[in-house]
């Protein structure tokens, strides 16, 4: 399924062109903006983050929100892209292996160079490591209908970034590609490659918001760092490492 918005005509060819070639068969998300959120912009469910929201921040919660319904409704995985994903050769192979895990329920194929807390050994002899902790990314995901059914109830009375959503979705039984086989386009360069398209994050083009995160947004946060902090104690003996990426 990939997420993307009518006047990104460049980047939905691009994901058509990479997954025909793979072979995978997908099909489009028309991405929520600003003036398509639901709730309105001016709803006080977009102040329940632990910092003021940008409107385009709050499109792409809203857009991934809209494909956690698609998946909760249907009764199989789905892979989950924003436009900007780019996948390597391996995903294909791996896709076909995941029902050699019928207890995941979130399986994560992106790196962003950050670290995650995974365990040490591989399931079997899969390219998948269980995932205790990640900082970042939501790139490339795929969702299975039990772990929609939770982030839809997780989300339903407060907002956030897509990715620190799902990076706190501690109840998911989440897995890591180990080397990772997705990246964002604003990533290649640092992989060693140069991105198949240019493109600029619609994100990165909206001014942060002038006014200051309140008291309340400001508990929230630390409540979710103090949270962080929990969970890498919890699993303190798991590798602490930045995901490579397979490129061949």
């Amino acid at each position: 399924m990939i997420i993307n918005l009518a006047s990104e005509t460049e980047r939905l060819a691009f994901q058509a062109s990479q997954l025909e070639r793979l072979g995978i068969a997908y099909q489009r998300l028309e991405a929520k903006t600003p003036e398509t959120l639901t709730p309105a912009k001016d709803s006080p469910y977009w102040t329940c983050w632990q910092r003021p929201l940008r409107t385009t921040e709050m499109a792409a919660f809203a857009s991934h929100r809209s494909a956690w319904e698609y998946v909760a409704a249907s009764d199989a995985p789905n892979l989950i892209l924003e436009d900007d994903a780019v996948l390597m050769p391996g995903v294909p192979d791996l896709l076909a292996q995941l029902s050699s895990i019928p207890e995941a329920e979130f399986v994560t194929l992106e790196t962003r160079g950050r670290r995650k807390r995974i365990a040490v050994e591989p399931h079997g002899g899969l390219p998948l490591h269980r995932l205790w902790q990640d900082r970042t990314g939501a790139a490339a995901y795929v969702l299975w209908p039990s772990a929609a059914r939770k982030l839809l109830a997780r989300v339903a009375t407060a907002p956030g970034l897509a990715d620190a959503i799902l990076c706190a979705a501690y109840d998911l039984n989440a897995w890591q590609a180990v080397p990772a086989l997705a990246c964002q386009l604003d990533r290649c360069e640092a992989e060693g490659f140069a991105p198949p398209i240019e493109t600029q994050s619609a994100i990165g083009k909206e001014a942060k918001p002038s006014a200051k995160p309140s008291l309340v947004q400001r508990l929230r946060r630390v409540s979710g760092q103090a949270r962080m902090g929990l969970r890498a104690l919890a699993h303190a003996n798991a590798q602490n490492v930045i995901v490579p990426l397979k490129r061949d």
